[in-house]
């Protein structure tokens, strides 16, 4: 595409930067803080990381606030941020199955064991308008017998119900191996057909929406991959990374919050053993981010089992669910297409004048 040079303007730029503040700010009574945004829209927060592909609360509630709560800025601007900082180390594969839950369910089986755990979510409420929360006091809350602090501190961790079925052969075998080096998106242009590690970064960091859209039109019947759920869970996980000195050993980095998803789809025969087992569908993201990981797990399903719908292209899919790569080509129609348009005009002009 051929797109002009725009020179001057700059001072109607800053003043247009100047403006932005305030909107911002008039008519308010105090300034956001970063800290509140973080504590009470977790929710947003746990996706803005999620989809910037960057573990950083305090940051992601920043950029939520520069960005006005545009998730697609604030992705943006944390992404941004991310891509400046330095790599020092790569971390051990994260092992789920330690995972410290907060909640965990199964729609395929109503006695798991340990039992399902409803934990924190809105599943199971009605969507009304809670006009309270108008003159919420925090001091009214904390006379519940309710600590979230204690409950998050408790060793609770749970066998995965998928491994019920693996252990009886009725679902097929995913390769555990860590001997081949991973794709990295964030460094390497990804090509098609991508490897499976390439396939299951760019989802875990896709656009939410974008994510439900597509797994959406496989469920209504565009495509094949309506699953049940083996296990949805969320909570805590460990990560170590090497250690620098000592090899062999590895250190204790700290703890992110995740949601994981094992789906169960269709069952087929292993061509291989035989066997007639479940095919599945992996979702895994940053935070509490249920959807999410719901169309993950299908997206990664349909992929695997290709077709004709859009859902089911590798290529389709992995090119339309990143928000910053959408977001950035749409809105760059705001910027000046005068060469192209004229261009166009001038040809329209030039044929109506030679028929006239």
């Amino acid at each position: 595409m051929a797109y002009v040079a725009v020179t001057g303007g700059q001072e109607a730029i800053e003043e247009a930067e100047k403006l932005v503040k305030s909107y911002r700010l008039t008519n308010s009574e105090f300034p956001l803080d970063p800290s509140h945004i973080q504590k009470q829209m977790r929710l947003l927060i746990d996706r803005v990381m999620s989809e910037a592909g960057m573990y950083s609360p305090s940051l992601a509630a920043l950029a939520l606030k520069q960005g006005e709560g545009d998730t697609f800025e604030a992705v943006f601007l944390l992404r941004a941020y991310r891509s400046t900082l330095e790599r020092n180390h790569y971390s051990e594969p994260v092992d789920t199955n330690g995972m410290r839950v907060i909640r965990r369910i199964s729609s395929s089986f109503k006695d798991v064991p340990g039992g399902q755990v409803l934990g924190p979510t809105y599943d199971y409420t009605h969507r009304l308008l809670n006009f309270d929360l108008t003159n919420e006091q925090i001091e009214d809350f904390l006379h519940d017998d309710i600590d979230p602090t204690e409950w998050e501190n408790e060793e609770a961790i749970f066998q995965k119900v998928i491994d019920i079925l693996r252990n009886e052969e009725l679902v097929e075998k995913t390769s555990s191996s860590t001997s081949k080096e991973p794709f990295d998106i964030t460094r390497d242009n990804m090509s098609f057909p991508a490897p499976r590690s390439a396939r299951l970064q760019t989802l875990a960091r896709g656009e939410t929406g974008a994510m439900m859209a597509l797994a959406y039109s496989s469920m209504r019947g565009f495509g094949a991959v309506h699953p049940t759920i083996a296990e949805l869970r969320v909570g805590y996980v460990p990560v170590y990374i090497p250690h620098p000195f000592q090899p062999g050993e590895k250190v204790y980095a700290g703890e992110v919050l995740v949601t994981e998803v094992e789906t169960i789809n269709r069952f087929e025969e292993n061509k291989s053993t035989g066997n007639v087992e479940f095919t599945l569908g992996y979702g895994f993201c940053f935070g509490q981010n249920e959807l999410k990981a719901i169309s993950m797990a299908i997206l990664d399903r349909s992929i695997t089992d290709g077709g004709s719908s859009p859902a089911e292209q590798e290529e389709f899919v992995l090119t339309h669910i990143d928000s910053v790569e959408a977001n950035g080509f749409v809105s760059h129609l705001k910027l000046p297409h005068y060469v192209t348009f004229q261009s166009a005009l001038d040809r329209i002009r030039n044929a109506k004048d030679e028929d006239e």
